[in-house]
């Protein structure tokens, strides 16, 4: 018997190709942002919980310390020490005093929880531009720490509970709002902040200057 030849499969024609390319391209427009999202709020979450973890080393220290807050300072005091220009007797402290990450260490035993993981390093103080200060290529590489602290809690020398409005103050927070929110302006900042009572916040800009400018007494 004479065998029966092949016959070639039917191939994509070039417009059912394009067509398909078109529907996973529409399909990766619609998911990406959706995927970048989740990201983002896994990585503010793991924040908050750093926050949380900084909150009771803050905790342990203040009860081996007298109820005082820790004796220390944060990247921005140490690299634009021009912010105390208006407090000369504080100003003049800033260079005797160590970090507030490093006198916590003993309480967190690992470094990693002061690295946010959105930390994307910046050039200058979020909310004094003309501060500039050297968080390349990120805040946690440059000082060993992504965050800032509220100093003037520990220049006025207040123990813990003395504060007037622990909920409100902020005290530990994200050194630039650009981390999860975005660096293109101000109004679209974002910061997790630990407060003074232990709770950890998401706070946007105008929420953030509200708690600046919650008075300590």
């Amino acid at each position: 018997m004479r065998s029966q030849p092949i016959g070639r499969g039917r191939g994509f024609t070039l417009i059912e190709v394009l067509v398909v390319i078109a529907i996973i391209a529409i399909l990766a427009a619609i998911l990406f942002p959706v995927f970048g999202r989740a990201r983002a709020k896994a990585r503010s979450a793991r924040c908050q919980s750093n926050l949380h973890q900084i909150g009771m080393a803050f905790a342990m220290y203040i009860q081996d310390y007298d109820e005082l807050y820790p004796w220390a300072v944060d990247a921005a005091d140490k690299y634009c020490p021009d912010i105390w220009a208006g407090y000369p007797q504080w100003q003049a402290l800033i260079g005797q005093m160590p970090m507030v990450h490093e006198v916590l260490m003993p309480y967190c035993k690992n470094l990693e929880v002061f690295h946010c993981p959105s930390d994307g390093g910046f050039d200058a103080l979020d909310d004094s531009p003309s501060n500039l200060i050297p968080a390349r290529p990120t805040a946690f590489e440059a000082f060993g720490t992504s965050y800032f602290y509220r100093t003037e809690i520990t220049f006025r020398m207040f123990i813990t509970g003395q504060l007037p409005n622990e909920t409100a103050i902020n005290m530990y927070f994200d050194s630039h709002g650009g981390f999860h929110g975005s660096y293109d302006h101000v109004d679209r900042y974002r910061y997790n902040v630990l407060f003074p009572d232990g709770h950890v916040k998401s706070l946007n800009w105008t929420q953030m200057r509200d708690a600046w400018y919650t008075p300590l007494g």
